[in-house]
């Protein structure tokens, strides 16, 4: 079995090597969340930021990174979506139901996705998320999804693949 190898490190990214190959990791956390929303009016909450590795706005489900801050450290994964659904789209689940564990990318990270379906959703605040992020967000209704993403899109936008996973394991 070959030897796990730190090639390079930042506060925010680890460069590693096992055998022959190179991968990437964060150094306080393996694992984030994501979060299929669906309010009562049946719209789909997304939301929208620029993305510094694709230079572009991104709309993606809402998510985060598990355990990346000391005051979140003993969190569960559930609990983990339930803050973030609340920080970024100002919505609180009655329920979160697990949908899927899966990699993100798993020839390039060690890292896994959780991802959840958030229902009974009551709006709290506007969103936004915490001091730093700059997160807007969207109320979308599900029968007009198709074509307001197709619009983002050709406004220059891209779409997370996450949105069209989480709505086709949850039956939606």
């Amino acid at each position: 079995m070959s030897t796990l190898e730190t090639l390079f490190e930042t506060p925010w990214i680890i460069l590693q090597r096992i055998g022959h190959w190179d991968f990437v990791r964060r150094p306080h956390s393996d694992s984030c969340v994501g979060i299929l929303a669906i309010t009562p009016e049946r719209e789909i909450i997304l939301v929208e930021q620029f993305r510094i590795p694709v230079q572009a706005n991104v709309i993606e489900i809402p998510a985060g990174i598990v355990g990346d801050e000391e005051e979140h450290l003993a969190e569960s994964l559930a609990g983990t979506a339930a803050r973030e659904l609340l920080e970024e789209t100002g919505y609180r689940a009655g329920a979160i139901t697990k949908l899927l564990d899966t990699p993100t990318s798993a020839g390039l990270t060690c890292e896994f996705i959780h991802l959840f379906h958030a229902t009974d959703l009551v709006r709290e605040h506007d969103g936004g998320g915490v001091a730093g992020e700059h997160i807007i967000v969207h109320h979308v209704p599900l029968a007009g999804l198709r074509d307001w993403l197709i619009a983002q899109q050709a406004a220059g936008k891209i779409i997370d693949f996450k949105i069209h996973a989480c709505l086709w394991l949850a039956g939606l």
